[in-house]
């Protein structure tokens, strides 16, 4: 985590909490010449809407106009996380048991550095993935990314 996005995650917390949300993610990253600060938001359903992002980016932004902690300029941007949500905590990867996720891991695993299969389960940092003809337990500390994945 860098220094902005810590900084942010103190931020933001306080104010998608109060408004009944959940803080998936940030991002701060140069695209081109420019700077992006991305929030994204959820909720229990996975319904968020626009009311919901403009609500968070007004409170935000109030509370980085005020603190300060990005000395260049830079685009906000809160929305949802999608469909192909990432997973990074333990309660992502809980309530993701039974769904079609996304996995590399850092080092290969059984030879393969890429998982898509349902997501069995999840016990004790360790996650079980039914692939087409092989299921495989990849500890959480080998993940490189996880996402929810779109079934076609």
């Amino acid at each position: 985590m860098s220094k902005v996005t810590g900084i942010v995650t103190e931020l933001v917390t306080p104010i998608v909490e109060e408004v009944g949300l959940e803080l998936v993610d940030i991002e701060y990253k140069k695209e081109g010449s420019n700077w992006f600060l991305r929030v994204f938001i959820d909720n229990e359903t996975g319904n968020i809407d626009i009311d919901d992002c403009r609500l968070v980016s007004e409170k935000l932004s109030e509370k980085l106009d005020e603190v300060d902690p990005i000395p260049t300029a830079y685009f906000l941007e809160v929305s949802s996380p999608g469909a192909e949500r990432p997973l990074r905590k333990d309660k992502d990867f809980t309530k993701a048991v039974g769904r079609h996720v996304h996995i590399t891991t850092k080092e290969p695993v059984e030879g393969s550095s890429q998982f898509e299969g349902e997501l069995i389960s999840f016990e004790d940092g360790k996650l079980t993935v039914k692939e087409a003809k092989k299921t495989y337990v990849i500890s959480q500390e080998q993940i490189d990314t996880a996402r929810l994945a779109i079934v076609f």
